[in-house]
């Protein structure tokens, strides 16, 4: 019989001691099947489980089947019967509260269970007297709705599966119970087959935890916050004037003048504190934190090892375990609540225009989250300007276009340079002047602004990087985080379950074979066949990367030829763009299913390492996640980047790719507009479809799933169907949350895009900015509507991700500088002006860069199959190359103007990387990591708690020394009203001196 139902018994009528034996109805009564004894032993089971009750509650409800058939009771006609009696789920606020309308639900525990066949549920509505109270009995069952009909002579048999199950939850909650927390069960809801338990830490509770936990709590004590003054203040005064209407409209975001003095709870220095309303000085955030600290720390030991919340709900024994949300935040008579603000303020694209509410975000989902959204709404901030500044320098390139005399030569058909085929055999010769479109567009994003441009973004990147310090340190300051990694290392390294069992299972290997060791941890040598499947799982995930860019490699070069045998001359001429675009396109779709793929390795190679606490597993995690999704987002764009075109070799010369398919060549403009047209398709595709569609479309479609399920499930009694959803049930059908790593992780991408390859394509800022704005209120929304709400989880910063971000910004640096060097051709045009242009303009450019090539001297079987193509027979061709011309001496050999234009590029790469890394860090270190204010302000605030605690002590001292004066005031009146005293008296004037100094 489970713990959580009571079964009932068929009684007789007059049964002579039952409570209801003079009761005017006269039938069948039940009664609880534990009351089916003798009066005199049930009166002794009754007064040893009920004892803790109130007197009110003591009291045992019989259900008189014939007085509720006499009233009208029936299976379609239950509204009278409720009509009768007050709505309990209102007292209760619909879940918000137990039953007794006075006791918060701090946490929820779900699991599922089966039901007899043989018996049936009776719902009953709870009545005001069925609140529920802590029990000190393991054995006995949870307060809570549902009473089960036995309508055999025998339980029947449950499988051992569910047993177990069952038996491990009755002693997890036992221990809950031990630990001072008050549960309550209840089965009786609209989602049959799953079980909730109702979590209520009471005030001493909290403040034992909220000790333990060093949690900063505020004080009495106010003071006053440094203003500003003169012309600053004014300033700033006319920029709150300025930024009032897209301010959000809630209290904690108007600016602060005062602020209570904060200090780690203690239950000795409670009268520090501002307890005026118990109710509210731990607020739910908080007290769901120290829920669930106590859930991870109590453990079930009837296993093979100590199992908490977290193995708990891996081996199925609880099915969810979340805190509630405070309430419902749309609906007709809604409660102002803190959920229904953050939707109308924050969850709402409407409002997209405003500043985040970060301290209500923070009061509601806890600090880490709150610094998520808080570092988003930074980096958004921080891409206006570089998107300002992307949009001149796009800007310029359109307005120069027409002055850019390399691309007005190459779209001149006077010049009449033909070029060599790009294939064998099927291409025939072309002309240049075919490609003028490319070479203007290319103009756009390959001109001298994008220098200064991506000078610009890498001294960005460092203003981005110390601007969220500054504003971080500010949080800490707001958040009372100041001091918080030194109290909180003791917590933070508490073991996971997992480690704890591989710990136990090892210690148990080791006490088989008869072997006394100290106590045990995982060595390396544990962990050594772990590591060597992350490393050959991250190596075959890598090459695994590199096989499918060969292979889209191989497609590009197949479909250009094949599409080069077209007979239209506008299907020739638009082969370089079909084949481009539709090779993005499938690295993009491979891309995204990649990195789903990933995902779930990395997360898999972390718990086969079993860290030893969550911090390590996190970062672990991250660390996997973000190499094996950097290579698969940027290898296709590497290779663009800085591998086509380098290894072609040359008419008559051709490298191939299995003896039969010859490596790419870049367009004449350079490769650049390639990489703009691959960088620009992976990331808008990213944004549009992996980061804003799936989080849009994934959690609905999961949603009208478990809709679905549940409707299926659903019973067909009215009263049941009628019934609204308790504030658990309706939590229990959202999402669980599955961690910030998702969502930091398309934001590091993203930021690669905008720092990496920005060189090539100005406008990524502009477009991660409108990402952004949009990604901001969405996740927002998802937070608010679509997600469980998240355990309030304490962080002091970002953790990881800063190094991360700073790794990218530092490798930025250098992969610009190797883009405009390389990839470009800024530096041979420096080194033409400068060097071999007769008149000092860039008159004879393209013909500089162009080599001259002998048709007679192409292999045999790789000349084109129709020569005269063009209307006239070609001697000689063009091709983009440094080399020595046919009736050189060293005829096809690399010339001296390569070596030049190789020197000047390792050159620049030397000066710029040099160049822009010390500008960098001359920003690092001009910018301080604290305000000033705020250092000030946090110098204060231990200045302050030290003169509190000194005026306590001196409050003490002033207090003995008192009881002191009293004592020899005493003494003196004992000595001066009895002078003549016998010596045999002289112990009650001992006594008379010392009885005051029993402090």
């Amino acid at each position: 019989m489970e713990k959580d139902e009571i079964h009932l018994r068929r009684l007789p009528a007059a049964a002579p001691w039952g409570p209801h034996a003079d009761s005017e109805f006269h039938g069948v009564d039940f009664l609880p099947e534990d009351l089916s004894e003798a009066p005199e032993e049930t009166g002794m089971r009754m007064n040893k489980k009920y004892s803790c009750l109130p007197a009110e509650e003591k009291g045992i409800h019989i259900i008189n089947i014939r007085a509720i058939e006499d009233i009208g009771y029936d299976q379609h006609e239950s509204t009278l019967l409720n009509s009768l009696s007050k709505n309990p789920d209102a007292d209760c606020k619909y879940g918000l509260y137990f039953r007794d309308g006075k006791r918060k639900v701090d946490y929820i525990l779900v699991y599922h269970y089966k039901k007899s066949s043989a018996g049936k549920t009776l719902a009953r509505r709870p009545q005001q007297n069925d609140a529920s109270v802590r029990s000190t009995k393991q054995d006995q069952p949870l307060p809570g709705k549902g009473v089960q009909l036995e309508m055999g002579d025998s339980e029947p048999h449950m499988d051992y599966h569910e047993d177990d199950k069952r038996f491990r939850r009755e002693e997890y909650e036992g221990n809950l119970v031990e630990a001072g927390l008050e549960l309550e069960r209840d089965e009786d809801t609209k989602i049959h087959g799953i079980g909730f338990v109702k979590i209520h830490a009471p005030w001493n509770v909290l403040c034992r935890e909220a000790e333990f936990l060093k949690l900063k709590m505020p004080t009495k004590k106010m003071y006053q916050i440094n203003q500003t003054h003169g012309l600053l203040k004014k300033i700033n005064s006319v920029i709150q004037k300025i930024t009032e209407p897209i301010q959000p409209k809630v209290a904690e975001h108007k600016p602060q003048t005062v602020k209570r003095l904060s200090y780690p709870f203690s239950r000795e220095k409670q009268h520090l504190f501002d307890l005026s309303d118990k109710d509210s000085f731990f607020d739910s955030k908080t007290r769901s934190t120290i829920v669930y600290e106590i859930l991870k720390r109590t453990t079930c030991t009837k296993a093979k090892y100590s199992m908490g919340i977290t193995s708990l709900l891996a081996n199925g024994v609880y099915s969810a375990a979340y805190p509630l949300h405070d309430g419902d935040y749309e609906g007709e008579n809604v409660e102002p609540n803190d959920r229904k603000l953050l939707c109308e303020e924050w969850a709402s694209y409407g409002v997209f225009y405003k500043y985040q509410p970060i301290d209500l975000v923070r009061k509601y989902f806890g600090e880490k989250i709150g610094l998520y959204f808080a570092w988003l709404g930074v980096y958004t901030q921080m891409l206006i300007p570089a998107s300002i500044v992307g949009i001149i320098v796009f800007l310029y390139g359109c307005a120069t276009v027409d002055e850019n005399i390399p691309s007005m030569e190459m779209c001149d058909q006077r010049n009449n340079i033909t070029m060599c085929p790009l294939c064998d055999k099927t291409c025939s010769y072309w002309k240049m002047s075919s490609a003028c479109a490319t070479a203007r567009a290319s103009h756009l994003f390959d001109n001298p602004a994008t220098v200064f441009f991506s000078v610009f973004m890498a001294l960005w990147a460092a203003t981005f990087m110390e601007h969220w310090k500054r504003k971080q340190m500010r949080l800490n300051y707001r958040w009372d985080l100041t001091g918080f990694e030194e109290e909180e290392e003791a917590v933070k390294d508490h073991p996971r379950a997992e480690y704890e069992a591989k710990v136990l299972e090892k210690s148990l290997r080791k006490e088989h074979k008869h072997k006394e060791t100290d106590k045990e941890k995982l060595t390396w040598k544990d962990r050594f066949p772990a590591y060597l499947t992350n490393f050959v799982g991250i190596i075959f995930m890598v090459g695994l990367t590199f096989a499918i860019v060969f292979g889209v490699i191989i497609y590009r070069i197949s479909t250009a030829a094949a599409l080069a045998i077209s007979s239209t001359p506008s299907g020739r001429s638009s082969v370089r763009v079909t084949v481009t675009a539709t090779a993005v396109i499938i690295n993009l779709v491979v891309i995204i299913i990649l990195d789903e793929v990933y995902g779930c390795i990395a997360r898999w190679l972390t718990q086969i390492e079993v860290p030893k606490t969550d911090k390590n597993f996190e970062e672990r995690l991250i660390f996997k996640a973000f190499l094996l999704k950097f290579v698969n987002a940027y290898t296709p764009i590497f290779y663009v980047a800085f591998f086509k075109g380098r290894f072609v070799g040359r008419p008559g010369d051709y490298v191939y790719i299995f003896h039969s398919f010859r490596m790419e060549e870049c367009a004449p403009g350079g490769c650049l507009m390639e990489l703009c047209i691959q960088l620009s398709i992976i990331m808008l595709g990213k944004q549009l479809i992996q980061n804003n569609l799936f989080e849009i479309g994934i959690p609905k479609m999961k949603k009208f799933i478990r809709y679905l399920k549940l409707k299926r499930r659903r019973s067909l009694d009215h009263e049941e169907h009628m019934k609204k959803k308790q504030r658990y049930e309706v939590d229990y059908n959202l999402e669980p949350f599955a961690g910030l790593t998702p969502e930091y992780m398309e934001m590091i991408i993203q930021f690669g895009f905008v720092t990496l390859f920005v060189a090539s394509f100005p406008l990524a800022p502009l477009f991660a900015l409108l990402n952004n704005i949009i990604e901001i209120r969405l996740d927002a929304k998802k937070f608010v509507t679509e997600l469980r709400r998240p355990v309030a989880v304490r962080a002091k910063d970002i953790g990881i991700w800063y190094n991360i971000l700073r790794g990218i910004g530092k490798l930025a640096v250098i992969i610009n500088a190797f883009v405009i060097s390389f990839t470009s051709d800024f530096i041979p045009r420096l080194v033409y002006l400068y060097m071999y242009s007769e008149n000092g303009t860039m008159h004879g450019f393209v013909n500089h860069t162009l080599s001259s090539f002998n048709v007679s001297d192409f292999q045999a079987g790789t000349a084109p199959n129709d020569p005269l193509d063009l209307g006239y027979e070609v001697q000689i061709c063009r091709y983009k190359d440094y080399r020595e011309p046919p009736w050189s001496e060293n005829k096809y050999d690399i010339s001296k103007d390569f070596w030049a234009v190789l020197a000047a590029r390792l050159a620049f790469v030397i000066v710029f990387q040099n160049l822009v890394m010390f500008m960098s860090e001359f920003v690092d270190w001009i910018i301080p990591d604290i305000p000033k204010d705020i250092s000030q302000q946090i110098h204060k605030e231990k200045v302050l708690m030290v003169e509190v605690f000194m005026r306590e002590e001196q409050g003490k001292l002033q207090m003995l020394e008192t009881w002191k004066d009293k004592d020899k005031r005493k003494g003196e009146n004992c000595n001066n009203h009895s002078p003549r005293l016998p010596r045999s008296r002289s112990g009650s004037l001992s006594s008379c001196h010392s009885y005051p100094l029993d402090v």
